[in-house]
């Protein structure tokens, strides 16, 4: 590949080499079809900009795609954005409807849907795709500390994912962001010239003899800030350059003083025109020029500031650099800058950019005015539909500072403040609770509020501190509104859940019993209303006391739309092991949370379907929704748990990974408080452990998180791995009292599931004569759920009990289903404890290659097909010569090479097969071949 040329550096990049480099690099790496991204970072005038200028020079043939954050502008949602994706909105029709429709959300074009971040990233990464698929894309993004909330999270979430795309991100960041959206993004830090190069730079710009004391002076100020090194010397104006003695008393970091000295020898009317345009970054020379005619100036004053290298006046409005803008806003006095707002405010439509408009009124707003607060609190509205919860929070938030009312102004804070809790931004939510006059607030304020702080608490750290607040928030409920006092009832039982061990979640939930005697229940009840008193019961009663109160509650679910407390009625699923509400409830939460937007839900909703999901023994599927749930929290700017991946981890049996990945968790999980986190990556490691065949580590694991089972029910979800553990152990006692506490856990809810579990573990601990019943009522159980890791688990059990009885055929059986179930879902420590058992038992053999099993020729010699057998249950000949095989242990794609057919075929006959026997395992038909004289 032929070497790329790169245009001249221009002299304000003098000992940029490594920084250009990297510019370089980035646009090479697009062009060749790899995208990525680079955060250009230092302080203001360090030569960021200068940069991403020639980031857009070098990339010739690219497509150019501009955005500057403006501080003022950082409360409007999707601003930036929109600068960005103007010139590629020619392509929404080519991405899929609910991007497009969110896109659009976004950009004001509809208000029929919500805007959530999650599908507006995926929009603009469609947007992005199919642009690069015509021309390279170069996304420039400068001042990025001042993005609007809401651009910086799509921006990010879109440019870690660019690897395969032809399509470039180059961001300025003068400050890191509290927020740390840009985090994970690879950083390139801008430092100062070194001196030598800071005079070059200076002897090239000034051509002006300058005098030897000034020019030394410059350079100490400037620290090697090229933008500041030039900016000095212009402003020193000539006395200073030939003999030092007028050198405005200027220093580094007051660049901005420079360009407002410049603007000020500017006529009146261009800096009119430059302070309109610095407070409408939309860039939209139309509307500037109506704003300026108010104002009784002609666009054509904009002339001086372009022949000043100050403006760009074309397509778009465009400052020299983003310092010009901020200079220019800053420097104006506060009348003339609302001057600049309401004439924008009078020049914005107000039928298509009704929310523009009602900012730019806020900001030329004096004191305060219900009109206009009333109008900010209906664009709150639009917003909350187009987009999402921060951006009406914003609108509320400055809706409250212009309400005279007191009580008003308390309402909208406490309003802003729920929504920017619910949009991630707990800190925020927590200042503008500081901001409301206390002694103002009624009754039922006061309990929201409260109400609030216990879900911030929560939000931020699942520990101890949250259950008592809402708590003591239902208390407060109580007296006003029953129904809410309800729900955050059920806060405090999710919240005490999580708690756990280290929140005295029993405690609490005794007292959240008493508020709840005296919170009346609708009638009839509905869902949330019976989950409810059934939650209690089970926490107070006992399992079999809350039985009927669950299923009830679980039916009512699943008969109505009813979302409140939606998870926690998946959790309760979870606890009366009931795997067809699990399944109905779990997809209902994520899809629900995914159409209406609820992103604070959705990554709920998602590691609750990936949990179901790798207990189908679809692991894959469950990777893929645990990574779903992290690119929504990575969206929504929400922390990012590990304990998802640790379990799939643990599942899939790598020790060296899942050791890694389950200590990693259990630290955070610890240090977060999160008791439930904790019981998770316990369990996740006791499995790990047990299918690996280390059992004591395993034993210590899962006893840990069965001593939570009082609260948790993962910790009921140990109990099996403890039994297994102990057993191997020889520690009987240990088996058997977790086998009993199982049997608590399980036959009150009568499930197939649980059922199949319990007669499962029970057989680890039973004496010979009935091991082998419970074994294949488990079997015969669990294969009536979808529940197929259960079911293998059974059969590698049966078949190691088997062998040890020395059955060595009927231990084959079980094991190379076992092993054939294992190895296909992935459970890797499992299917080799399937393979170990099974070449034990002779169903593997050794070679100097490894172990090797058996071929189809060989099984067939060893167990041939009765000659003269009658063909049962209507079965073909082709059909028994398929059963036969496969009743001996051979894949599907084995079974076509002996019958010389397709592994599709196989499959078509096996289904006939199955169909006709009635079996559902190819146990099943192993034991049926033998029955009917197939095999011996």
């Amino acid at each position: 590949m032929a070497q790329e040329h790169f245009p001249s550096r221009p002299a304000q990049l003098r000992g940029r080499a490594r920084e250009a480099e990297a510019v370089e690099q980035l646009v090479r790496s697009a062009r060749s079809g790899h995208g990525g991204a680079l955060v250009l970072h230092g302080e203001a005038g360090i030569g960021k900009t200068t940069l991403l200028a020639y980031a857009l020079d070098a990339a010739t043939g690219f497509e150019p795609l501009r955005a500057v954050g403006v501080e003022f502008e950082m409360d409007l949602p999707f601003a930036a954005l929109h600068q960005l994706c103007a010139p590629l909105l020619h392509r929404i029709d080519r991405i899929p409807g609910a991007q497009r429709e969110a896109l659009e959300a976004a950009f004001g074009l509809r208000s029929d849907v919500a805007a959530d971040p999650f599908r507006v990233g995926l929009a603009v990464l469609g947007l992005l795709t199919e642009s690069s698929r015509e021309t390279p894309a170069l996304c420039v993004v400068d001042d990025a500390q001042w993005l609007d909330s809401a651009s910086a999270r799509v921006l990010a979430f879109v440019a870690r994912r660019v690897g395969d795309m032809g399509v470039a991100f180059a961001f300025g960041l003068r400050d890191v962001p509290d927020t740390d959206v840009l985090k994970g993004l690879p950083f390139v830090t801008v430092p100062g010239l070194p001196e030598g190069d800071a005079r070059e730079l200076l002897a090239a710009e000034v051509l002006a003899p300058l005098d030897g004391a000034v020019r030394e002076r410059i350079i100490a100020e400037a620290r090697g800030n090229p933008l500041a090194l030039l900016e000095l010397a212009r402003s020193a104006g000539p006395s200073a350059i030939a003999g030092g003695y007028a050198l405005p008393d200027t220093v580094t970091g007051k660049i901005e003083r420079s360009f407002h000295d410049r603007v000020a020898a500017l006529p009146d009317d261009t800096r009119r025109l430059l302070l309109i345009a610095a407070a409408e970054p939309v860039g939209d020379p139309a509307l500037l020029q109506r704003a300026c005619a108010s104002l009784g100036t002609n666009i054509e004053a904009a002339a001086p500031a372009e022949a000043a290298g100050l403006l760009e006046l074309a397509s778009r409005v465009r400052f020299s650099h983003p310092l010009v803008r901020s200079a220019v806003y800053r420097a104006a006095p506060l009348a003339e800058r609302r001057a600049a707002h309401s004439v924008l405010a009078k020049a914005t439509d107000r039928r298509t950019d009704p929310d523009r408009r009602a900012w730019h009124r806020s900001q030329a707003t004096t004191g305060v005015d219900e009109d206009v607060a009333a109008e900010l609190e209906r664009s709150a509205q639009r917003a909350q539909v187009r987009g999402g919860l921060a951006a009406a929070a914003a609108f509320l938030e400055k809706a409250a500072v212009l309400t005279p009312d007191p009580t008003r102004r308390n309402e909208r804070l406490l309003t802003a403040a729920q929504a920017k809790h619910d949009a991630g931004a707990p800190d925020e939510a927590l200042s503008l609770l500081a901001a409301m006059d206390a002694s103002l607030l009624d009754g039922l304020q006061h309990a929201r509020s409260v109400r609030l702080r216990g879900q911030v608490s929560f939000a931020v750290q699942r520990g101890s501190e949250a259950p008592p607040l809402l708590l003591e928030a239902a208390r407060l409920l109580t007296p006003f509104d029953a129904g809410l006092a309800r729900e955050t009832l059920l806060e405090v039982l999710w919240a005490a859940a999580w708690a756990g061990r280290f929140g005295h979640a029993e405690s609490v939930v005794r007292a959240a019993e008493a508020v709840l005697s005296s919170t009346p229940c609708p009638q009839p009840p509905g869902g949330a209303d019976l989950l409810l008193d059934g939650l209690v019961k089970l926490f107070t009663k006992g399992l079999a006391a809350a039985v009927p109160d669950i299923r009830a509650s679980l039916s009512a679910y699943r008969r109505s739309g009813d979302m409140r407390a939606l998870p926690l009625a998946c959790r309760a699923a979870w606890g009366v092991w009931d795997d067809d509400a699990l399944e109905a409830l779990c997809t209902r939460l994520t899809a629900t949370a995914r159409d209406s937007g609820a992103l604070a839900v959705l990554p709920v909703g998602l590691n609750f379907e990936a949990w179901l999901r790798l207990q189908e023994g679809r692991f894959d599927t469950a990777g893929a929704l645990i990574q779903e749930a992290d690119a929504v929290a990575e969206a929504t700017g929400a922390p990012q748990p590990t304990y998802g991946a640790a379990f799939l981890a643990g599942w899939r049996g790598d020790p060296e990974q899942g050791s890694r990945l389950l200590d990693v968790s259990a630290r955070e999980a610890a240090t977060r408080g999160e008791a439930t986190a904790v019981t998770i990556t316990e369990l996740a490691t006791a499995v790990l452990h047990n299918g690996g065949g280390r059992y004591d580590a395993a034993l210590v694991a899962a006893r840990k998180a069965a001593a939570q089972i009082q609260i948790s029910a993962f910790g009921v979800w140990a109990l099996p791995e403890v039994v297994e553990a102990a057993s191997r152990l020889g520690q009987t006692e240990v088996a058997v009292n977790a086998a009993d506490e199982l049997a608590e856990r399980t036959l009150p809810c009568g499930t197939d599931w649980a059922l199949g579990v319990g007669a499962a573990t029970r057989a680890l601990v039973s004496d010979d004569t009935v091991a082998e019943d419970l074994y294949r009522e488990a079997i015969e159980r669990l294969g009536r759920t979808r529940m197929r890791v259960n079911l293998a688990r059974a059969h590698l059990s049966y078949g190691e009990w088997l062998r040890r009885q020395r059955r060595g055929v009927d231990a084959r059986a079980q094991l190379l289903t076992a092993h054939e179930q294992l190895s296909t879902m992935g459970a890797a420590a499992f299917a080799a404890r399937a393979e170990s058992e099974l070449r034990a038992a002779g169903g593997f053999r050794r070679s100097v290659d490894g172990p090797e099993r058996l071929t189809g020729r060989e099984l067939k010699v060893a167990y041939p097909v009765a000659p003269n057998a009658a063909l049962p249950a209507g079965l073909t000949d082709r059909e028994v010569q398929v059963l036969c095989l496969a009743a001996q242990g051979l894949r599907n794609r084995e079974i076509g090479m002996q019958l010389s057919i397709s592994s599709r075929t196989v499959g078509h006959h096996l289904a006939h097969i199955y169909d006709k026997t009635g079996q559902r395992t190819r146990a099943g038909i192993t034991v049926f071949a033998m029955e009917h004289g197939l095999l011996p």
